[in-house]
């Protein structure tokens, strides 16, 4: 039995690396392409991405351990009943419960996996990423922006400069200023200096110039011999706050924010409840597998995605009825959970029956 066990331990986990790798660079397409286009035009290098793509992975890990869990499983024992080696093992006297043995010892691992990430690791690469982001806006950002030519780094904003005396200092500024569609203005200063302000936010600190307002038909014309703009790159920042807070914190700000800000509540439950599902997919993927009969690895592969589609479509429209006020934040976050927990435990005991 162990080296049955073994054996079938050994062929899952291999599946799962590589359906969790294969997962993660799928998922890690889209964050990656909004990265490269807010960090191109600062002028970020190879290792500064590399490293950005580093502290992504925890968030992404959150949705594809429990997906690469179901996938290895579906694959690997969907192989194992096409070979006709499950009817093999169940005609020497294996139960089902012993058969799944190697599922559960990989879904323990995943939910403890998981659950680091999902209340530690995850969190704190948040943190770091933004940290990253900051650290390469601070260092590069000024280098980007040239002398001589029409700079577009920031939205809606051109800024061309005639000196730059330094990596952070110009003179002779000339800036475009078309965020207010209906009031565009045209600036100009002696001089100059760029700097991070607040968070993630870019100030450019203005002297002795002046400031064309234009409005319909008229336009307004004011001077000034100190003036700092807060700028905006021209893609926005893939973070967002919730993800930066520990479960402890989120518990806090749920305290001290009011009743009616439902955000904090649902990042909570959604930290405990994709943990839960990887123990959940330990009984719910070995009878998915015998359903997907001869189909093979394809059939289980069709099969996995259907049933992570279903699930995340359950936990969208719930949350989205959570934030409608339709239904309570502990019903739109754990039903999909509750489902997939019910299903799951009814299949099992059917295939133990048999």
């Amino acid at each position: 039995m162990k080296i049955l066990h073994r054996s079938i331990l050994k062929e899952l986990t291999f599946v799962f690396i590589l359906t969790l790798a294969f997962l993660n660079l799928i998922l890690m397409m889209e964050k990656l392409l909004k990265l490269s286009r807010f960090l191109s035009g600062v002028g970020a290098s190879i290792m500064d991405m590399i490293k950005l793509i580093f502290y992504l992975q925890p968030q992404l890990l959150l949705l594809t351990i429990p997906m690469a869990l179901l996938l290895s499983i579906l694959l690997t024992y969907g192989r194992l009943n096409l070979d006709n080696e499950l009817v093999i093992l169940r005609v020497s006297g294996m139960d089902f419960k012993g058969i799944s043995k190697p599922v559960f010892i990989l879904g323990t691992v995943c939910f403890l996996l998981n659950s680091a990430v999902s209340l530690y690791i995850g969190p704190k690469s948040s943190i770091w990423l933004k940290n990253e982001i900051k650290s390469v806006i601070t260092a590069r950002l000024p280098m980007a922006i040239e002398e001589g030519t029409f700079n577009t780094l920031f939205k809606d904003i051109v800024i061309m400069i005639r000196e730059k005396p330094s990596q952070d200092t110009f003179r002779g500024i000339f800036i475009y200023d078309g965020r207010n569609k209906n009031e565009p203005k045209v600036l100009t200063a002696k001089d100059g200096r760029i700097y991070m302000s607040e968070g993630l936010n870019t100030s450019l600190y203005l002297r002795e110039g002046s400031i064309h307002i234009a409005k319909e038909q008229s336009t307004t014309e004011l001077f000034f011999e100190r003036y700092n703009m807060t700028l905006r790159l021209e893609s926005d920042l893939p973070s967002k706050k919730n993800t930066e807070l520990s479960p402890f914190e989120l518990l806090k700000e749920i305290k001290e924010r009011p009743q009616h800000d439902l955000s904090l509540e649902l990042e909570l439950h959604r930290r405990l409840s994709l943990p839960l599902l990887c123990i959940i997919l330990t009984f719910l993927g070995p009878p998915l597998s015998l359903m997907a009969g001869k189909a093979g690895r394809l059939g289980g592969l069709s099969l996995g995605l259907g049933v992570f589609t279903i699930y995340y479509v359950l936990l969208i429209y719930g949350e989205n009825l959570v934030k409608a006020g339709k239904i309570s934040h502990y019903v739109g976050a754990w039903a999909p959970t509750i489902i997939m927990g019910l299903l799951g435990l009814y299949l099992f005991r059917r295939a133990s029956n048999r």
